[in-house]
């Protein structure tokens, strides 16, 4: 099972839950680390080909092609 857990990571890189974590067994984990203000940056490439992707999903053929994915009306 996946969880997420919100920290704190210092200057020094320690790590510090803001919750009580209980394990039967040492797990890998992943930290990410975000700016001061906590909202993660939308990277400049996404950005850059979100018009030209845009162009290209919507159409209607495309929303004919992916249409079985979506839910019955």
């Amino acid at each position: 099972m996946i969880r997420k857990i919100e920290a704190v990571v210092d200057e020094q890189g320690t790590v510090r839950l803001k919750e009580a974590v209980r394990l039967a067994a040492p797990r890998r984990a992943l930290v990410t680390i975000f700016d001061d203000n906590g909202m993660p940056k939308v990277e400049e490439p996404a950005l850059l080909s979100e018009p030209a992707l845009a162009e290209d999903w919507n159409r209607p053929e495309e929303d004919a092609a992916w249409s079985y994915l979506q839910p019955a009306p």
